[in-house]
């Protein structure tokens, strides 16, 4: 008879190659757990991520627009600066025309002397500096926009309306004409243009006909024309 000892119970013995199974499919269960949570993270730190970029693409745009449109404020103060100069400047030396005015008739009239002289041809020199031109000349051809005719004529020796005479020089500052010249004007005299045809047209009949006399006083001297 075999004997038992006592408080010992045998257990069947577990083999070892269903532990390790055992153990493998724990790992792949923890595994497959938190691939599904790493993926959501990754997806909301994506969604922010564009959130972000969006959000600097809209500030970028919104800065670009302010920057040009700050620029093209500076422009338009700029350009009416310059155009409230200009203006202040053509009203002041309108002012001064009738000033000038008379230094030229005076010049004209050779009044300009002594210390009247020194201070005609200073304010002359100031105005120029301003940017003050003057113009008008005589013998140039008449043009509305820039002359003012107070005086009108015929003249034989003239093709087209032309100014005879500066009575009041223009003045301009630029391309703005602050003052048109006032001039006297002569135009073509009327049927000069069909006159000076017709004489020419007689002068060469009489050229003309002065050949083909000419022609039958050879021929006449020299027995006739040849025959044949």
């Amino acid at each position: 008879m075999t004997e038992e000892t006592p408080g010992f119970e045998e257990k069947p013995d577990v083999p070892s190659d269903a532990a390790s199974e055992d153990a493998a499919q724990a790992e792949s269960a923890d595994k497959a757990g938190s691939a599904p949570a790493g993926d959501v993270q990754g997806v909301a730190l994506q969604a922010q991520l564009d959130q972000v970029r969006t959000a600097l693409n809209e500030r970028t745009t919104d800065l670009q627009r302010l920057q040009a449109e700050y620029q093209n404020y500076r422009r338009r103060v700029e350009r009416d600066r310059v155009t409230v100069k200009e203006i202040a400047v053509a009203n002041l030396l309108s002012e001064l025309l009738p000033v000038l005015d008379d230094i030229g008739r005076a010049r004209d009239h050779g009044e300009l002397v002594g210390g009247f002289k020194s201070v005609g041809e200073s304010l002359e020199t100031v105005v120029a500096k301003l940017g003050l031109q003057q113009f008008g000349k005589e013998g140039e051809p008449f043009d509305p926009t820039i002359h003012e005719a107070l005086m009108h004529s015929y003249a034989p020796d003239v093709t087209e309306t032309t100014c005879v005479a500066i009575l009041q020089p223009g003045y301009r500052i630029g391309e703005r004409t602050i003052r048109p010249a006032r001039v006297a004007v002569a135009e073509p005299q009327p049927g000069a243009q069909g006159a000076k045809s017709a004489s020419d047209e007689e002068a060469k009949g009489a050229k003309g006909g002065k050949g083909a006399k000419g022609a039958k006083a050879a021929d006449k001297e020299s027995g006739g024309p040849d025959k044949g």
